[in-house]
């Protein structure tokens, strides 16, 4: 793989020690790894990288996704819905207005 295009980070919660703690864990976002990830290949978005981040420090609003280099963050990601309406507008270069976080 190339340097990616896009990164999308979701957050996992992970504390330092490597717990997982917070809302966006609580929530489930580590099981929607595999989800964004199969996703992201059933796509062709080979230019796409995910990964799982420690707390990105938005727990009122996770679970947390965001997408670089373009700095979008997006919150209440809780459902497939959600993760599809998200990458369905990075593929169209659009934003998926109703998760973005002001």
């Amino acid at each position: 793989m190339n340097k990616p295009e896009k990164h999308i980070l979701v957050c996992a919660s992970f504390r330092p020690s490597g717990e997982p703690k917070g809302k966006c864990h609580r929530k489930g976002s580590g099981d929607f790894l595999a989800y964004i990830e199969n996703e992201v290949i059933d796509r062709g978005l080979e230019e796409v990288l995910v990964t799982s981040t420690c707390c990105l420090k938005q727990c009122d609003d996770g679970p947390i996704m965001v997408i670089y280099p373009d700095n979008i963050w997006y919150g209440h990601v809780e459902n497939e819905e959600a993760i599809d309406a998200i990458l369905d507008a990075m593929e169209d270069g659009e934003i998926a207005e109703d998760y973005v976080l002001e």
